[in-house]
């Protein structure tokens, strides 16, 4: 008898109206990687630009998971926007740094240090097209 995995739980908070806090709850893979690509695509469609992703309830991710956040990091980027990662557990964290992840991705303590790091790239002075 298969063993059932923890659903997967995303609510998205607007603690501005461009940045979109998303928070995770649950096994993030590819079982329920779709489930989360639908609610950041919903995000970039309403207009949000910056993503906080709360992934301090996540036990377990795998490639799914990564592969979704990559994408919408360089989405994100072309707009010009940002990703954060806040408060991932060990075990992911792992994953993000065995991967290489945690280098293109900041990775946050809370949502607090993700919206300074935003108001930082907002303040900086856009570098000139080469």
């Amino acid at each position: 008898m298969p063993i059932a995995q923890d659903p997967l739980s995303v609510e998205v908070t607007l603690p501005r109206e461009d940045v979109a806090l998303v928070t995770v709850e649950g096994y993030l893979d590819v079982d329920t990687a779709t489930e989360f690509q639908h609610h950041l695509a919903n995000q970039l469609h309403h207009g949000r630009r910056h993503f906080l992703l709360d992934l301090s309830e996540v036990p377990f991710m795998d490639s799914s998971g990564m592969n979704i956040i990559l994408r919408v990091y360089q989405e994100a980027r072309e707009l010009p926007g940002s990703v954060h990662i806040i408060s991932p557990t060990p075990a992911v964290r792992r994953i993000l740094d065995l991967t290489g992840v945690s280098i293109t991705v900041p990775v946050s303590e809370s949502v607090d240090e993700a919206l300074e790091r935003v108001d930082r790239l907002q303040a900086a002075p856009a570098e000139p097209e080469a």
